[in-house]
């Protein structure tokens, strides 16, 4: 059996909107086993994004566990959470999110304050992370001098400069051109394959979903029948 890095189990999670409540999870259950990448596809509304939102501990679940690295972090305190996920999960978004009045080596070192790290110490895993994603000459450069392939190389580094147990990928081609969006895949693929991230990715693109090991479609907040 593969050795499973995060259980979902009957999870379940509803807004409201205009007055009425919408579930978007529907007592959904998952393995991501260590190693996987996972592509996660459906519909808009579907719940993917917000599934990816739960793993990552930036929303809260009505009902439900999630179980990752043995930590069930449904019922955490807000603090415990926000520690948890400051080790365990590298986000990767669609809009990249760099902070544009500091250089690309300063965005990739920003998480690493959270653990109170020497100014060296940080630099020095900072610059090691963006030599993986191929821009060690970029370092002193500012997002506007990059271009969105390279923004996005740059919130790969930040997302792995703590060395996560996970990477969430929400939409990461979305905003890129089509030879960007190889670029980011093959980082991705080549970073799961040759050291073993465990990846979940969201995405609309079959090709993106594609380079993943599994790809699992929602409908309505389940996984659909033969989706997983």
């Amino acid at each position: 059996m593969a050795d499973v890095l995060i259980a979902v189990r009957e999870l379940s999670r509803s807004y409201e909107r205009g007055g009425q409540i919408v579930r978007v999870l529907d007592s959904l259950s998952m393995d991501v086993p260590r190693g996987a990448f996972i592509a996660l596809m459906g519909p808009s509304g579907s719940g993917k994004t917000t599934l990816l939102n739960l793993l990552g501990g930036l929303d809260r679940a009505d009902s439900g566990a999630i179980v990752a690295g043995g930590i069930d972090i449904v019922p955490l305190s807000d603090d415990d959470l926000a520690r948890w996920r400051a080790s365990a999960v590298g986000f990767v978004f669609q809009l990249y999110n760099l902070l544009p009045v500091l250089k690309a080596i300063e965005n990739v070192e920003l998480p690493l304050q959270l653990f109170g790290l020497p100014r060296r110490e940080r630099r020095k895993r900072a610059a090691l992370a963006l030599d993986l994603v191929g821009l060690a000459h970029r370092t002193d450069h500012y997002p506007r001098e990059l271009s969105g392939g390279q923004e996005q190389r740059v919130a790969i580094a930040r997302a792995l400069v703590t060395d996560p147990s996970f990477v969430l990928a929400d939409e990461p081609t979305g905003d890129l051109d089509p030879h960007s969006s190889k670029e980011i895949l093959d980082l991705l693929q080549h970073l799961n394959t040759d050291f073993g991230k465990t990846i979940v990715m969201v995405t609309h693109s079959r090709d993106a979903a594609a380079r993943a090991q599994r790809i699992v479609h929602l409908e309505d907040g389940r996984i659909a029948a033969g989706g997983a």
